[in-house]
Protein backbone atom coordinates (compact mmCIF):
# COMPACT_ATOMS: atom_id res chain seq x y z
CA UNK A 1 0.00 0.00 0.00
CA UNK A 2 1.32 3.80 -1.07
CA UNK A 3 2.60 5.75 1.93
CA UNK A 4 0.58 9.14 2.52
CA UNK A 5 2.11 11.88 3.92
CA UNK A 6 1.02 12.27 7.60
CA UNK A 7 -0.17 16.36 7.88
CA UNK A 8 0.68 17.54 11.25
CA UNK A 9 -0.19 20.62 10.78
CA UNK A 10 -3.92 19.69 10.77
CA UNK A 11 -2.98 18.65 14.54
CA UNK A 12 -0.63 21.57 15.58
CA UNK A 13 -0.85 24.98 13.47
CA UNK A 14 2.20 26.32 15.69
CA UNK A 15 4.29 23.45 15.24
CA UNK A 16 6.86 24.80 12.53
CA UNK A 17 9.52 21.82 12.69
CA UNK A 18 9.31 17.94 12.58
CA UNK A 19 11.57 15.13 11.67
CA UNK A 20 10.59 12.79 8.68
CA UNK A 21 11.94 10.49 6.11
CA UNK A 22 11.87 10.77 2.27
CA UNK A 23 9.55 8.80 0.46
CA UNK A 24 10.53 9.78 -2.96
CA UNK A 25 12.23 12.39 -4.89
CA UNK A 26 9.37 12.97 -7.96
CA UNK A 27 9.37 15.25 -11.05
CA UNK A 28 6.66 17.07 -9.08
CA UNK A 29 9.16 16.99 -5.58
CA UNK A 30 9.92 15.68 -2.28
CA UNK A 31 7.34 13.40 -0.65
CA UNK A 32 7.95 12.70 3.17
CA UNK A 33 6.38 10.52 5.01
CA UNK A 34 5.36 13.28 7.43
CA UNK A 35 5.42 17.07 7.74
CA UNK A 36 4.51 20.64 8.90
CA UNK A 37 4.07 22.34 5.23
CA UNK A 38 0.62 23.01 4.38
CA UNK A 39 0.53 22.72 0.79
CA UNK A 40 -1.33 24.88 -1.66
CA UNK A 41 -5.12 24.74 -1.58
CA UNK A 42 -8.50 26.91 -1.24
CA UNK A 43 -6.84 29.85 -2.36
CA UNK A 44 -4.16 29.96 0.27
CA UNK A 45 -0.26 29.54 -0.54
CA UNK A 46 1.32 26.84 0.13
CA UNK A 47 4.66 26.96 2.93
CA UNK A 48 7.84 27.45 1.91
CA UNK A 49 11.51 26.73 4.47
CA UNK A 50 14.21 24.25 4.62
CA UNK A 51 14.81 20.64 4.53
CA UNK A 52 17.48 20.03 6.61
CA UNK A 53 20.25 17.04 5.64
CA UNK A 54 21.73 14.62 7.87
CA UNK A 55 25.24 16.07 6.78
CA UNK A 56 23.60 19.84 8.12
CA UNK A 57 23.08 20.96 4.46
CA UNK A 58 19.97 22.54 3.64
CA UNK A 59 17.44 22.64 0.54
CA UNK A 60 15.32 25.72 -0.08
CA UNK A 61 11.76 24.86 -0.34
CA UNK A 62 10.00 27.35 -2.24
CA UNK A 63 6.33 26.07 -2.22
CA UNK A 64 4.34 22.62 -1.02
CA UNK A 65 1.66 21.06 -3.74
CA UNK A 66 -0.71 18.02 -2.74
CA UNK A 67 1.03 15.42 -5.03
CA UNK A 68 -1.31 14.49 -8.05
CA UNK A 69 -1.16 11.19 -10.07
CA UNK A 70 -1.21 11.29 -13.81
CA UNK A 71 -5.55 11.87 -13.57
CA UNK A 72 -5.39 15.03 -11.57
CA UNK A 73 -6.35 13.32 -8.88
CA UNK A 74 -4.91 13.80 -5.45
CA UNK A 75 -2.71 10.81 -4.48
CA UNK A 76 -2.86 11.97 -0.27
CA UNK A 77 0.77 12.83 -0.51
CA UNK A 78 2.38 16.29 -0.03
CA UNK A 79 5.29 17.26 -2.53
CA UNK A 80 8.02 19.74 -1.32
CA UNK A 81 9.37 21.98 -4.17
CA UNK A 82 12.96 22.29 -4.08
CA UNK A 83 14.22 26.00 -4.91
CA UNK A 84 15.61 25.90 -8.13
CA UNK A 85 19.64 25.67 -8.34
CA UNK A 86 19.76 22.55 -5.74
CA UNK A 87 20.67 19.88 -8.55
CA UNK A 88 23.67 18.34 -6.33
CA UNK A 89 21.85 18.92 -3.54
CA UNK A 90 19.24 16.78 -4.55
CA UNK A 91 21.37 14.25 -6.85
CA UNK A 92 22.39 13.04 -2.85
CA UNK A 93 19.18 12.86 -1.61
CA UNK A 94 17.29 8.99 -1.39
CA UNK A 95 14.38 7.25 -0.50
CA UNK A 96 14.50 6.27 2.98
CA UNK A 97 16.76 9.64 4.56
CA UNK A 98 15.85 11.28 7.41
CA UNK A 99 15.48 15.20 7.27
CA UNK A 100 14.14 17.74 9.11
CA UNK A 101 11.40 19.71 7.77
CA UNK A 102 11.77 23.55 8.50
CA UNK A 103 8.46 26.23 7.82
CA UNK A 104 9.70 29.96 7.58
CA UNK A 105 7.33 30.68 10.34
CA UNK A 106 6.71 34.04 10.12
CA UNK A 107 5.38 34.16 6.25
CA UNK A 108 3.03 30.89 7.38
CA UNK A 109 2.39 33.38 10.66
CA UNK A 110 1.28 36.41 8.63
CA UNK A 111 -1.12 33.94 6.35
CA UNK A 112 -3.02 32.51 9.75
CA UNK A 113 -2.85 35.63 11.42
CA UNK A 114 -4.90 36.85 7.70
CA UNK A 115 -7.31 33.81 7.84
CA UNK A 116 -8.16 35.05 11.17
CA UNK A 117 -9.05 38.17 10.21
CA UNK A 118 -10.94 36.58 7.07
CA UNK A 119 -13.40 34.79 9.97
CA UNK A 120 -13.82 37.88 10.63
CA UNK A 121 -14.95 39.95 8.03
CA UNK A 122 -17.35 37.07 7.09
CA UNK A 123 -19.23 37.47 10.34
CA UNK A 124 -19.80 40.82 8.99
CA UNK A 125 -20.52 40.04 5.38
CA UNK A 126 -23.96 37.74 4.74
CA UNK A 127 -23.34 37.29 1.40
CA UNK A 128 -21.59 33.72 -0.18
CA UNK A 129 -17.92 33.96 -0.48
CA UNK A 130 -17.11 32.98 -4.69
CA UNK A 131 -13.41 33.80 -4.67
CA UNK A 132 -10.67 34.46 -2.24
CA UNK A 133 -6.85 34.67 -2.15
CA UNK A 134 -4.68 34.35 0.66
CA UNK A 135 -0.71 35.19 0.41
CA UNK A 136 2.17 36.36 2.83
CA UNK A 137 1.16 40.15 1.88
CA UNK A 138 -2.37 40.38 1.12
CA UNK A 139 -5.21 38.29 1.56
CA UNK A 140 -9.09 39.18 -1.08
CA UNK A 141 -11.98 37.80 -0.45
CA UNK A 142 -14.93 38.18 -3.42
CA UNK A 143 -18.23 38.05 -2.17
CA UNK A 144 -21.13 37.25 -4.77
CA UNK A 145 -23.05 40.17 -4.48
CA UNK A 146 -23.49 43.38 -6.43
CA UNK A 147 -24.53 45.98 -4.21
CA UNK A 148 -21.83 48.20 -2.76
CA UNK A 149 -20.22 47.31 0.41
CA UNK A 150 -19.17 50.75 2.82
CA UNK A 151 -16.03 50.72 3.68
CA UNK A 152 -16.26 52.56 7.25
CA UNK A 153 -18.98 50.60 8.50
CA UNK A 154 -17.27 47.54 7.78
CA UNK A 155 -13.97 49.36 9.11
CA UNK A 156 -15.62 49.95 12.17
CA UNK A 157 -17.61 46.22 12.86
CA UNK A 158 -13.86 44.88 12.45
CA UNK A 159 -12.38 47.26 15.00
CA UNK A 160 -15.43 46.31 17.23
CA UNK A 161 -14.95 42.80 16.91
CA UNK A 162 -11.27 43.35 17.84
CA UNK A 163 -11.91 45.75 20.58
CA UNK A 164 -14.46 42.59 22.23
CA UNK A 165 -11.41 40.50 22.41
CA UNK A 166 -14.35 37.37 22.23
CA UNK A 167 -12.84 34.06 22.78
CA UNK A 168 -12.32 31.51 19.85
CA UNK A 169 -13.09 27.86 19.97
CA UNK A 170 -12.07 24.93 17.77
CA UNK A 171 -14.84 22.64 17.62
CA UNK A 172 -16.02 19.57 15.01
CA UNK A 173 -19.10 18.31 13.35
CA UNK A 174 -19.99 15.31 11.37
CA UNK A 175 -20.75 15.10 7.72
CA UNK A 176 -24.21 14.19 8.42
CA UNK A 177 -24.23 17.64 10.74
CA UNK A 178 -22.87 19.53 7.94
CA UNK A 179 -25.05 17.95 5.90
CA UNK A 180 -28.21 19.67 8.00
CA UNK A 181 -26.51 23.13 8.98
CA UNK A 182 -25.18 24.01 4.99
CA UNK A 183 -25.15 27.77 6.01
CA UNK A 184 -21.89 26.73 8.05
CA UNK A 185 -20.24 26.35 4.54
CA UNK A 186 -19.77 30.29 3.04
CA UNK A 187 -18.09 28.76 -0.05
CA UNK A 188 -20.48 29.01 -3.39
CA UNK A 189 -17.77 26.60 -5.10
CA UNK A 190 -15.48 24.69 -2.72
CA UNK A 191 -16.51 22.33 0.58
CA UNK A 192 -14.88 21.24 3.65
CA UNK A 193 -13.10 17.91 2.68
CA UNK A 194 -14.50 15.11 4.40
CA UNK A 195 -13.13 11.70 4.68
CA UNK A 196 -11.91 11.78 8.47
CA UNK A 197 -15.38 11.46 10.03
CA UNK A 198 -15.03 14.94 11.57
CA UNK A 199 -15.07 18.58 10.30
CA UNK A 200 -13.04 21.02 12.11
CA UNK A 201 -15.07 24.47 13.10
CA UNK A 202 -14.19 27.85 14.52
CA UNK A 203 -16.55 29.89 16.61
CA UNK A 204 -15.28 33.36 18.07
CA UNK A 205 -17.82 34.60 20.71
CA UNK A 206 -21.63 33.81 20.25
CA UNK A 207 -21.28 34.17 16.79
CA UNK A 208 -22.88 30.78 14.71
CA UNK A 209 -19.49 28.59 13.82
CA UNK A 210 -18.21 28.17 10.70
CA UNK A 211 -16.52 25.32 8.37
CA UNK A 212 -12.75 26.88 8.03
CA UNK A 213 -9.62 25.92 6.32
CA UNK A 214 -5.75 26.27 6.03
CA UNK A 215 -3.63 27.38 9.76
CA UNK A 216 -5.47 30.29 11.68
CA UNK A 217 -4.49 32.36 14.24
CA UNK A 218 -7.06 33.77 16.47
CA UNK A 219 -6.18 35.12 20.22
CA UNK A 220 -8.20 36.69 22.85
CA UNK A 221 -4.97 39.59 22.34
CA UNK A 222 -6.31 43.02 21.37
CA UNK A 223 -4.93 43.45 17.35
CA UNK A 224 -3.66 46.82 16.09
CA UNK A 225 -6.41 48.45 13.20
CA UNK A 226 -5.77 49.91 10.15
CA UNK A 227 -7.88 51.04 7.15
CA UNK A 228 -8.10 49.08 4.29
CA UNK A 229 -9.28 49.70 1.06
CA UNK A 230 -11.68 48.66 -1.68
CA UNK A 231 -10.54 47.30 -4.99
CA UNK A 232 -12.49 47.08 -8.54
CA UNK A 233 -14.32 43.77 -8.81
CA UNK A 234 -13.58 41.64 -12.34
CA UNK A 235 -16.88 40.30 -11.95
CA UNK A 236 -20.29 42.11 -12.02
CA UNK A 237 -21.67 39.16 -9.34
CA UNK A 238 -19.06 40.23 -7.11
CA UNK A 239 -17.82 42.91 -4.42
CA UNK A 240 -13.87 42.58 -3.64
CA UNK A 241 -12.51 43.72 -0.15
CA UNK A 242 -8.41 44.13 -0.65
CA UNK A 243 -5.71 44.99 1.48
CA UNK A 244 -3.46 47.99 1.48
CA UNK A 245 0.23 47.63 2.05
CA UNK A 246 0.30 48.13 5.54
CA UNK A 247 -2.60 45.47 6.52
CA UNK A 248 -4.85 45.89 9.39
CA UNK A 249 -4.97 42.99 11.47
CA UNK A 250 -1.79 41.42 13.82
CA UNK A 251 -2.05 39.66 17.21
CA UNK A 252 -0.02 40.63 19.34
CA UNK A 253 3.13 38.04 20.24
CA UNK A 254 2.63 35.79 22.96
CA UNK A 255 4.42 32.66 24.53
CA UNK A 256 0.96 31.26 25.20
CA UNK A 257 -0.53 29.54 21.70
CA UNK A 258 -3.98 29.86 21.21
CA UNK A 259 -3.73 29.29 17.23
CA UNK A 260 -5.91 26.47 15.88
CA UNK A 261 -6.04 24.89 12.51
CA UNK A 262 -9.39 25.19 10.69
CA UNK A 263 -10.43 23.25 7.43
CA UNK A 264 -12.99 24.65 4.96
CA UNK A 265 -13.01 27.12 2.37
CA UNK A 266 -14.17 30.95 3.11
CA UNK A 267 -12.09 33.19 2.85
CA UNK A 268 -11.81 37.46 3.40
CA UNK A 269 -8.66 39.69 3.12
CA UNK A 270 -6.03 41.92 4.56
CA UNK A 271 -2.66 42.45 5.13
CA UNK A 272 -1.25 41.82 8.79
Amino acid sequence: MRHMTEELFRQDARLAMCSAQVLAITPQGIVLDRTVFYPLGGGQAGDSGVLLLEDGSEIAIADTRKEKDDAGAPTGRIVHMAAPGQEALLAQLQPGDVVAARIDWERRHRMMRLHSATHLLCHLVPQLVNGCSITPDYARMDFAMTDPLDKDVLTQGLAGLVAAAHPFAVESISDEELDANPQLVKSMSVQPPRGTGRIRTIRIGGAEGTAADRPTALRRHACRQHRGDWTPSPSRRSRRKAPPPAGWCSALPSERSEDALFWGRLMCAQRT
